[in-house]
């Protein structure tokens, strides 16, 4: 209990709101490797999702590629790729292997979106004359967003817990007290910054749970339980035990 109150102390004080490595400032550089990790994830992993869900074809590489990216270590990647792209280079390789971290994520909510659709729906498109493009758009897209944003969800949660580690190579962040607290055995500053993270996470998944349940197309309600909706449930359950 004495940590906890020492610890809130550490977080209300005024001076560690101020400066260039004030609490506010570390709270932004964490957000920013968060929200620029996923943004390129997905504009890598999202389109590439999408054309397996339509087209059903390169399911098997996506899965396969998606289980060598979660088993790589996040901290290992990190130190390789600031030792490949050199010390210059730290928040460019960063970047790198947090985007790594959420692609697999992201891959997974876009084609197992596309995935749950009923298949009658997308043969009903096709007799009515709609062109592949507008069954895309108007048909799976829609349909399917509700998982996109499950697994956007997911990668968040990844990276916000991840990006921890960018402290370690100077990068700041909400890891910097935490490591900084580690090494002067300032215990209150460890669990400040813990908490710091941990309140942020819930904070994006509770945003993130409001965007995926207002992205459920009228009359559909509450997700089907049919067995592929089960094992897209069952790959955001694992994406969430990583974090």
């Amino acid at each position: 209990m004495n940590l906890l109150v020492e610890a809130f102390r550490w977080l209300v004080a005024p001076g560690q709101w101020e400066g260039k490595a004030g609490l506010q400032v570390l709270l932004g550089q964490h957000l920013l490797f968060t929200l620029l990790s996923v943004a390129i994830a997905g504009i890598i992993a999202i389109p590439a999702g999408w054309a397996i869900g339509h087209t059903g074809k390169g399911r098997e590489i996506a899965v396969a590629a998606a289980g060598i990216a979660r088993a790589v270590p996040s901290f290992g990647l990190l130190i390789l790729l600031v030792l490949l792209f050199g010390v210059t280079h730290k928040p460019e390789a960063a970047l790198v292997a947090f985007v790594v971290l959420a692609i697999p994520s992201l891959l997974a909510g876009a084609y197992t979106g596309f995935e749950a659709i009923d298949r009658k729906t997308v043969d009903a498109a096709r007799s009515m004359g709609m062109t592949e493009w507008q069954i895309l758009l108007k048909v799976e897209i829609p349909l399917g967003l509700s998982l996109l944003v499950g697994g956007i969800r997911a990668a968040a949660l990844q990276v916000v817990a991840t990006v921890t580690i960018a402290a370690y190579v100077n990068l700041g962040g909400l890891g910097l007290p935490i490591i900084t607290g580690l090494n002067l055995r300032r215990f209150d500053m460890v669990l400040g910054g813990a908490v710091m993270v941990a309140v942020l996470a819930l904070l994006l998944d509770l945003l993130l749970a409001l965007a995926q349940k207002a992205a459920v197309p009228r009359g559909l309600g509450s997700q089907r339980t049919t067995p592929k909706n089960q094992d897209a449930g069952r790959l955001q359950v694992q994406d969430k035990e990583l974090t």
